[in-house]
Formats: structure tokens, sequence, C-alpha cells
């Protein structure tokens, strides 16, 4: 093979490798959180595309300020792609944000960000971390409120964002299973749970940073 038929070849080969590297880059940083500190834009924008069609949230970093970081880099990373959205109470609200994957899920099961104060109510269509009972205890769960619920505002829950387009497809995503999937067992199992007891669930296809 001549010189310039190697070059070639070698070039070819780095193109090709090249999409295999960035799509892994991000699933490697999933498995560590403390790396994953990147400040948040004042206001920026994360398109969801789902199952259920797309909406996108917009995320006001003044109003919770290390719910919207936290926000930002598990959208940025991919942490939300191919999650299920678990727990879908009509009237109240969706629930989602154990990664799919248990490996990477128990990763960020003790990674807590310390509470914001409340500064936005959890309004219709606002979207806020889930979290415990004990305080500080925000780490990957999300929920887009369906309705007006004021009464979470004494308990910590300090909104980061709202739906801003979309909101119709948000109504739209599947509750016929209410809050049956349980918790741990999505901890546990991942995807592989949900898939074969909840099959008809609405998933994240990607999340993106606009």
């Amino acid at each position: 093979m001549s010189r310039s038929s190697r070059t070639i070849l070698l070039a070819l080969l780095v193109l090709v490798s090249l999409p295999v590297f960035a799509l892994a880059m991000p699933q490697a940083n999933l498995k560590n959180p403390a790396a994953l500190k990147e400040q948040a834009p004042a206001t920026f924008k994360a398109l969801f595309e789902t199952s259920a069609g797309n909406f996108v949230v917009e995320v006001h970093r003044d109003w919770a300020p290390n719910g919207a970081d936290r926000f930002y880099n598990l959208v940025k990373n991919g942490f939300f792609d191919n999650c299920r959205f678990f727990r879908v109470v009509p009237n109240f609200m969706v629930q989602f944000g154990i990664n799919g994957d248990p490996t990477v899920q128990s990763a960020w099961r003790d990674a807590n960000i310390t509470d914001d104060p409340v500064k936005e109510g959890n309004k219709r269509g606002n979207v806020t971390f889930a979290q415990a009972p004990a305080p500080n205890s925000r780490s990957t769960q999300i929920f887009i409120n369906f309705a007006d619920n004021g009464f979470l505002d004494s308990q910590r829950f300090a909104s980061f964002g709202r739906v801003v387009t979309g909101m119709d497809v948000v109504n739209k995503i599947y509750s016929g299973y209410g809050e049956q999937p349980n918790q741990g067992s999505i901890q546990m199992e991942g995807n592989a749970y949900l898939q074969k007891a909840f099959p008809k669930l609405d998933y994240i296809k990607k999340a993106t940073v606009q």
C-alpha cells in the first residue's frame, strides 16, 4: 500500500471513530456526578423530545440556582435520554428522572444538592425537583405541575423553570399506571423493569440545551 493510500485510510478510520467517541463521552461523565458542576446560564431553554411529542422548559437560574445548575448539567450530559415518565397523577404532576441504566443511577443516589429558598411557586407548568422529607435531598428526579400546587411551596419545593411550549404534550403523557411503578425497582433494574411491567409508559427520547 502506498503512503498516500495509508494516509487516506487513516483519515477515514479517524472520521468513522469520532461519532462513537462523541456518544461515549456523556455516558462516562454520567457516572461521575462530581465532574458535572458547570454553572447554568442566567436563563436557558431545554428541548424534550418524547414519545408523546415535544415540549420546552425555560429555566430561570435566579428562581433556584442550585436546582437550575443541576438540571443544566443533567440535560447537557444526556442524563434524561430514554428516561420514563414513571409517576403520572392527573391534576397533580408528572415525575421523571431515574436513569434507565442502574449503574448510572447508583452513582447519583447520594449526589444531593443544597435546598434553594422557594422564590417561584408550584404553578401549573412549573418544573421542580422532587425530594425526600429530609433537607438537602434533591438529586435527579423532576416533576412538572399539572395544576397550581401551591401547598408544595411551604414544603421546600422550589421551582426552577416552566414549560413554555408544549404543555398540551405534557398533558398527554400516559397516566394509566398512576403511581404503580415501584421507585426502588426502577433504581435497581432500570428500564428493563419498566418495559416489562409498564410497557405503555411514555419516555424522553432526547433532552438538549437549546
